[in-house]
Order: structure tokens, then sequence, then C-alpha cells
């Protein structure tokens, strides 16, 4: 009897060994690579908690084939080089299945070469260049739409209520900033604006007034900014100080959607529109929801860039739950095949011009009234009725 109590103690403590010794449950590796320190933090850290929310409810719903997805969050701190090096680590160390993420254009487009290069897939949710997706890569595949497409609606409110005459065009010297200037300057020269001046500066600059007083002296109708955070609010700060004031101020998108450009910008960001590539009110569903629960979780205001992440998550889950396998070329495959509704909108990977593997949506405008960013364009589905003509000189609280 001894022996055999013995016996079960030996076998009871060596399952208890192997159980403390036991290596954790399979988990399907996904690397996202984002700003989480630098200029760009706090585009990082908007998507950064998005894609963590969608992948907490992804694991509670079961996860993927039973696996939990694990995300490998690595920091790009906004450089290319740093984005270029943290991508081969995430594939050849990290032995990801694949990549997500990727905010600036010039660290996606650098990420993206890696993962042309390695044949890993690389699904691209803010990154916005156009050449990120005409540069004839299979493996890279785009959630959020070009930087060439970003002012579709302002386009048209433009033509229909703004109606301007001369435009000027100021934006930052990278990647994002030239390609999305060139487009609307495209854009000034189909509908019939003179564009009086294009100029470029160097991000992070803390005294704009030298160019903004060149602006003042032209006298434009609008004046069209690709600018992020700070120097979005610095452009339009030193504006007010300058006493600027065209007919409107209107960003293309990036820092002007942001709920720090209002708290940086204070006053100087009121009636300021800009484009957008997403709203908490547009009919998709779990969008609203998405809004609330990111709100109620970290206690402030969500945009576009967050609900890109989130819906990104969204996709890799569908993706990888389709795939034949976790082999490269089977989940390249899946993405090839989506076609699937996310909070952030329909997502179907398409061919169209020089675009590849590129998902096409509507873009929309939003105004900053009363300290709040309102949907005001298209009309039939805005929040708000759009605020026009501006009296910039009460909007900013001087007295005459």
């Amino acid at each position: 009897m001894k022996r055999y109590a013995l016996i079960v103690f030996s076998v009871v403590c060596i399952m208890g060994i192997m159980t403390l010794g036991a290596s954790p449950a399979a988990a399907v590796k996904i690397g996202i690579v984002l700003p989480l320190t630098g200029a760009e933090a706090k585009f990082g850290e908007i998507e950064k908690r998005s894609f963590e929310m969608a992948v907490e409810e992804i694991n509670k719903q079961g996860g993927i084939k039973g696996e939990k997805i694990e995300l490998l969050i690595e920091d790009d701190t906004g450089r290319p080089e740093v984005g270029r090096s943290v991508a081969e680590k995430l594939i050849n160390k990290d032995k990801v299945v694949m990549l997500g993420g990727g905010y600036s254009s010039s660290v996606t487009y650098a990420v993206a070469g890696v993962a042309q290069q390695n044949r890993i897939p690389f699904l691209v949710n803010t990154g916005a260049a156009d050449k990120i997706t005409t540069s004839g890569w299979d493996y890279v595949f785009r959630l959020n739409p070009p930087a060439s497409e970003y002012a579709g609606a302002i386009e048209s409110l433009l033509t229909e209520v703004i109606k301007p005459q001369t435009v000027v065009i100021l934006h930052e010297n990278s990647l994002f900033g030239t390609s999305a200037a060139q487009a609307f300057e495209k854009t000034c020269e189909k509908l019939g604006y003179k564009v009086l001046l294009k100029q470029g500066y160097e991000a992070g600059g803390i005294d704009f007034k030298p160019v903004l007083i060149s602006v003042k002296k032209l006298n434009p109708d609008i004046i069209y900014m690709v600018s992020y955070i700070m120097d979005a609010s610095l452009l339009m700060k030193q504006s007010k100080e300058l006493k600027l004031t065209p007919k409107m101020f209107i960003g293309g998108a990036a820092g002007f959607t942001m709920p720090e450009f209002r708290k940086n910008a204070g006053v100087a960001s009121e009636k300021v529109i800009s484009a957008t590539l997403w709203y908490q009110n547009l009919k998709y569903p779990g969008a609203m929801q998405y809004f609330k629960n990111y709100k109620a979780k970290y206690k402030d205001d969500t945009e576009y860039h967050g609900a890109e992440a989130y819906a990104a998550a969204q996709i890799i889950a569908d993706t990888l739950n389709r795939a034949k396998s976790f082999k490269p070329e089977d989940i390249k495959q899946a993405l090839s095949e989506t076609y699937a509704m996310t909070v952030f909108g329909p997502v179907k990977f398409i061919s169209y011009d020089k675009f590849k593997n590129q998902n096409k949506l509507p873009t929309y405008v939003v105004q900053w009234i009363d300290g709040k960013l309102e949907l005001v364009w298209p009309s039939d589905i805005a929040t708000k009725k759009f605020a026009y003509p501006v009296d910039w000189m009460k909007t900013w609280k001087y007295t005459r």
C-alpha cells in the first residue's frame, strides 16, 4: 500500500513538473510596425491601442482556428531605416506569419520593400503615398485609400460651396506630404484654380511666419496644408497671430483630424476643415461601438487612424481564418480574395490604374465646430451643417 501511494505521489509530482515546464498554448504571431516614440508617436499610440482592442476581442471569440493572435509591436521611431530593421527582425527572428501597421509613408514604403523581398504578406493600414501600391508588389496590400484620393470629398465641397479661384499649398517635405500636395495641385489644375504657391517645409519647425507672411501677401482664397500634428497646430496658431484670413483653411487629413490638434492649436483650430477617411457616424457595422469602446477605455476620442488599425486587425483575423495554412503564399492568396465589411468600411483588394492590391473607399470632410470634430460633407450624412463663410476675426475672438 505504501509502495502504491509512493508511485501515485511520484506520478503526481512528475505531472506537476511537466505542467510547470510546459510550453504556453500556441499563438499566431503578427508583426506590427508603428511609430511609438518620436514626432509621430501620437498616431502610433492611437493605432496601437486600436490594434490591441481588436485583437483582445478576436481572442475572446476564439482567435484564429483555435489559436490566439499574438501581436508583436515594434517601434519604427518614424524613421525608414528603423522600420526596415524592425521588419527584418519580425520576419527572420520572431517568425511572424505576416506584417501589419505602417503609419508614415516613408517608413511604410521601406517596410513594404522588406516584406516583398522576403515574400511575407504586409497589410498596410495608414501609409498613403501612391507608390506603396503602384510598385507592382504582390505581397503588399493596402486597406486605406492612397494619398491621391484623399481630397475627393474636398473637391466636391470646393466646386459646390466654396468656389475658390486661387490656392496656396503648404506641405511637409515627406513622401506623404509631397505626394498629397502634388495630387491636390493636379486637382486644382483640373478645376481651373490658380495655384499661387506650392511650398514645402521640413517637419518639426517652430517658425512658419516667414512663409505665412508671403502667403498673406498673395491673399489666396484657400490654404491647403498637408501636415502632422505639431506642424498643423503651429501653422494655424501662427496664421491666427498674423491675422491671415482666406476663405477657408483646409487640412489634407493627417494631423488636422487628431484630438491633439484641437488641444495644441486651441481656438486657432476652430472652423478649420479637413479631409478624412472615416467618421464614427458612418453606417459601418461596429463603427460607433468601436468609437464608444475606445473612449470608455482610454478617456479620449479616436478618429480615422484608429479605425484603420482596428479594421486592419479585423481583416488579419478574417484572412488567417480563411487561409489554407499560415504559409506566406496561402495568406497572400487569402488576402487577394478578401471581401469583408469592417468598422472602417468594405474591404476588397483590387487593381486599377497603376494600383495593385488596393482597397477603394470614399472620403469625407470634417470641420472643427465648437471644439468638436464634426462630419460636414457630403451634406446628406453630415452631423453638422458646414460652417461657411467664416468670420475668422470673430472666430479667433479678436476685438475689432
